[in-house]
């Protein structure tokens, strides 16, 4: 047997349908604080230094990391070993 039960309501009308406390008047004091707080932030804030936060790929930057994805590369295969075959399997004899 399967019963379906369909309630049509706003969010607001299910908490309270539910008992549970009114919460909008606390969510706007909470949102209204942390707008004033980003826009305190940001009318402090230099340009040209968030930009240096944000992008660190500078000309001096970018050349260290390919010195380092060069040496990486270099050094990730044992050096000799790109020009040596594969050795087949060694059998040992009785002597």
């Amino acid at each position: 047997m399967k019963i379906t039960i369909e309630v049509d309501c706003t969010p607001a009308e299910a908490r309270a349908f539910m008992g549970l406390p009114d919460v909008e008047p606390l969510q706007a004091e909470v949102m209204a604080e942390i707008q004033r707080r980003v826009m305190n932030a940001l009318s402090m804030t230099d340009p040209q230094q968030l930009l240096k936060t944000w992008a660190p790929w500078s000309a001096q930057g970018m050349e260290a990391f390919q010195t380092f994805a060069k040496a990486a590369a270099a050094g990730w295969a044992p050096s000799g070993t790109r020009d040596k075959e594969p050795e087949g399997p060694k059998t040992r004899t009785k002597g």
